[in-house]
């Protein structure tokens, strides 16, 4: 996988330097990111009705779509967090509202309880290292999400959004057979349709 900024290095290099330029823009942006996200996301993205929304609890410089999540609730979408169910599994997702305590799921990101509902999301809100113009995702190397998609989409069309700072979208990956695709990116300052 290739990157136009980043041409040459192999997969590992491109996931540590594109680390290193989420961490620069985490840094940089202090969590300022998270409302502009939030209006980027309920003005640019094209909702259904109740929709449930699997967002993602931020970690390791993540870009942070609680506020996003929130703003959806507001407007009466459902509420979901992944659960890592184990490894090479997808990913389940479980109900969750604001309030609600959360445990240590998988490699300690915090997670619903195993008594909070099982949920299938109709649009799902992706952390990455990197995304491109054309949806392709630079993950941590898991696959979860796309054996996650792939699953999912075998059944329907659920929405993928990648989000993202904007320095860290951009450029070229290249994609590989079992890469799920993005249908929109959501930065700070942008919503991309890729589709």
């Amino acid at each position: 996988m290739t990157s136009t900024p980043f041409d040459g290095l192999s997969k590992p290099q491109l996931r540590e330097v594109a680390g290193l330029v989420r961490q620069d823009a985490a840094r940089r942006l202090a969590g300022r990111e998270a409302e502009l996200i939030a209006r980027q996301t309920v003005e640019g993205l094209p909702l259904r009705t109740q929709e449930t929304v699997a967002g993602y609890w931020p970690v390791r410089g993540e870009a942070d779509p609680r506020h996003a999540m929130l703003a959806l609730q507001a407007l009466g979408h459902r509420l979901a967090l992944p659960v890592v169910v184990g490894k090479d599994q997808p990913l389940a997702f479980r109900s969750w509202r604001p309030g609600e305590p959360l445990v240590a799921g998988g490699y300690g990101i915090p997670a619903p309880s195993l008594a909070a509902p099982l949920v299938t999301p109709t649009l799902l809100l992706v952390p990455g290292l990197w995304f491109d113009r054309s949806g392709v995702r630079l993950g941590y190397g898991g696959g979860f999400y796309d054996r996650t998609l792939e699953r999912l989409r075998a059944g329907w069309q659920p929405r993928a959004v990648g989000i993202t700072y904007d320095s860290t979208f951009g450029g070229h990956l290249d994609r590989e057979p079992h890469d799920a695709v993005m249908d929109f990116i959501v930065t700070e300052r942008r919503v991309v349709r890729t589709a």
